[in-house]
């Protein structure tokens, strides 16, 4: 947006007026500056601020307000600010603001760093908590005034603080080292890191949201293809989220079991619609085909970059742990660890759901039904976390009521029993996701 708001010009004017103020004194400070300290600390940041991708300048503003007086610190924050790019028009206004504000921010935390010191002990037991309170200082300072051009109120607090925190750990070490006998490259050794840290974790996001939108079209290309079971992956991955917690797995594991059972049918989008959505029987021919579905889908996501362990599960979340399954026959542990999580909460929303060929049964059958063939067809460990996660925080049925697992296993409709479906190897409850 090129027209600046009247009220944020004026406090464009004000802010570059305090930091003139602020910095001036510096100006006629003569040898009593560290000139060289900061003119190199300036030409950092001009770097920082011209590198193809932004990086971070906060740790080496920081690093600045520990070396350097107020006035000084400043002054050194001005040509990085005026190099950077605008982000926008008018260019002359914008490259003012981040100027004053960087300036600002680095004046203030040379202050609170000068002050902290003369009432903390010397040496680290007080040098330490001096730069987490100057870093502190620089962080809300940037918040306060950032908040203040944009017309919004600063926070949330911690989100914005909390960087501080390691940024001021960074900025002491590399100050000591600046100081020392290793000199300026040892303390830009130090910094390098941290301020290359936000491309990298940008870069990240960006591959997160990218995985995500990937994973979205996917799941609507298969809603699309059988809406007999549209939110079926959406439920399987919630239910594999839950085992996967009850089991103590986190991080990168856990959104790896949540896309697999996001996308544990995506396979299904190369067997045939009338396979999918035929009412009765299947023939041993149709069987074979829709049994092909497991392979289908890990071929498709095996060129996307998705975690190993989701491919794994894709594929094999249709192997029984007495050999039975398929598509390989794997028995026991030599089924990967996602794919029997998975397969554990595929077969419970099957059961759970309402599909062509049966009505959904209530959340205590389900699991019984788990339960009767654990070791068999599923992994006993998984089924009790499931089972265990369910009491605990319940289980959202398709039709929109909230279910807990109670100790009763009655009510089952009689379409649910075993045998029903004769061209199933599985009981009609665990068909899963054959369909």
């Amino acid at each position: 947006m090129e027209a600046v708001p009247v009220a944020a010009r004026g406090w464009i004017a004000c802010a570059v007026a305090a930091a003139a103020v602020c910095d001036a004194p510096a100006l006629w400070a003569g040898r009593t500056v560290d000139w060289a300290t900061a003119a190199l600390i300036a030409a950092v940041l001009v770097a920082g601020e011209r590198l193809p991708h932004r990086s971070s300048v906060l740790p080496v503003l920081l690093t600045g307000a520990l070396l350097l007086p107020p006035a000084a610190a400043g002054l050194a924050a001005v040509p990085g600010a005026l190099a950077g790019p605008p982000g926008g028009r008018p260019t002359w206004l914008r490259r003012l603001w981040h100027a004053a504000l960087y300036s600002l921010a680095a004046a203030c935390a040379a202050g609170v760093f000068a002050g902290a010191r003369h009432l903390l002990p010397a040496g680290p037991a007080g040098a330490l908590p001096a730069a987490l309170a100057a870093a502190l200082a620089l962080a809300a300072v940037v918040a306060v005034l950032d908040a203040g051009v944009r017309g919004v109120r600063p926070g949330p607090w911690p989100a914005a603080l909390a960087p501080a925190l390691v940024h001021g750990t960074t900025a002491l070490l590399a100050a000591v080292l600046w100081n020392s006998v290793y000199g300026p490259p040892a303390a830009l050794l130090v910094l390098l890191p941290v301020t290359l840290s936000p491309r990298l974790l940008d870069r990240l996001r960006r591959d997160r949201a990218d995985r995500r939108a990937a994973v979205h079209a996917l799941v609507r290309a298969v809603d699309l293809k059988d809406h007999y079971t549209c939110g079926h992956g959406e439920r399987v991955g919630r239910a594999a989220v839950l085992i996967g917690r009850e089991l103590g797995v986190s991080g990168e594991r856990l959104e790896a079991l949540r896309i697999a059972g996001v996308l544990h049918d995506l396979g299904k989008l190369g067997v045939p619609t009338r396979l999918l959505r035929k009412a009765g029987p299947l023939t041993a021919e149709e069987r074979r085909i829709v049994q092909r579905h497991p392979e289908y889908g890990h071929e498709l996501v095996r060129g996307i970059g998705f975690p190993g362990e989701a491919r794994e599960a894709i594929l094999h979340h249709h192997e029984r742990m007495d050999g039975t399954g398929y598509p390989y026959g794997l028995t026991g542990h030599q089924i990967p660890e996602a794919a029997r999580i998975v397969a554990v909460a595929d077969a419970f929303d099957a059961m759970t759901s309402t599909r062509t060929y049966s009505r959904a049964r209530p959340v205590p059958a389900a699991l019984a039904e788990l339960r009767r063939c654990a070791g068999s067809h599923f992994d006993p460990r998984m089924v009790a976390a499931l089972s265990r996660a369910i009491a605990r925080v319940g289980w959202e049925t398709v039709d929109g009521t909230w279910e807990t697992a109670v100790p009763d296993c009655g009510n089952v409709p009689p379409d649910h029993g075993p045998g029903v479906r004769p061209d199933r190897a599985l009981p009609a409850p665990l068909r899963g996701g054959d369909r």
